[in-house]
């Protein structure tokens, strides 16, 4: 059984390279891998915005239906791989804390839409507020991002679950 090269010897290798064969091996990576293409495309060229462009869609999509699809997916699992996917090739904190606040919000919109839902569902829209609170307080944006946090609040009222109780006092714990 062989065993897999480290961070070290992987250097060690790269370093044999001259300048110009590791541009072109860094070109191929761009080429084959959507992943490391979207991740020079937000830190090289200042587009990140077309990267979270393409996640929130994604993230949407679970929870609000588009084209012929009538009902949502509401496939917690994808719309958080989605956000994982993003923090892997942006380094935006903005960008992290909008599509975390994305998925919150489509989830309410699903629910404003669609009716209560269960428990897992609510359970994982708080837990996400939850993070995009901390998040947002711990990276200094709460300026730009507390409008959308307390509208969530407000569009959450009259839910069950105690799921606005639970996002209020998320609200007050971290914010208030």
């Amino acid at each position: 059984m062989s065993r897999k090269p480290n961070l070290t010897e992987l250097k060690k290798q790269l370093r044999k390279k001259t300048q110009n064969e590791l541009v072109e091996e860094i070109a191929h990576l761009y080429k084959r891998f959507s992943n490391v293409k979207e991740f020079y495309q937000a830190s090289f060229f200042d587009d990140d915005s077309a990267v979270l462009e393409k996640y929130k869609k994604i993230v949407r999509d679970e929870y609000i239906p588009s084209g012929r699809r009538q009902f949502p997916r509401m496939r917690a699992s994808v719309a958080k791989k989605a956000i994982s996917d993003y923090k892997k090739v942006s380094s935006s904190s903005t960008g992290l804390a909008d599509i975390m606040l994305t998925f919150v919000e489509s989830g309410v919109w699903c629910t404003r839409e669609y009716g209560d839902i269960d428990e897992p569902f609510y359970s994982s829209m708080e837990s996400m507020y939850e993070t995009a609170v901390k998040f947002i307080k711990k990276e200094g944006l709460v300026q730009i991002f507390d409008d959308r946090l307390c509208d969530l609040l407000d569009k959450t009222s009259k839910m069950g679950w105690g799921f606005h109780d639970t996002l209020s006092e998320t609200y007050e714990t971290y914010l208030g």
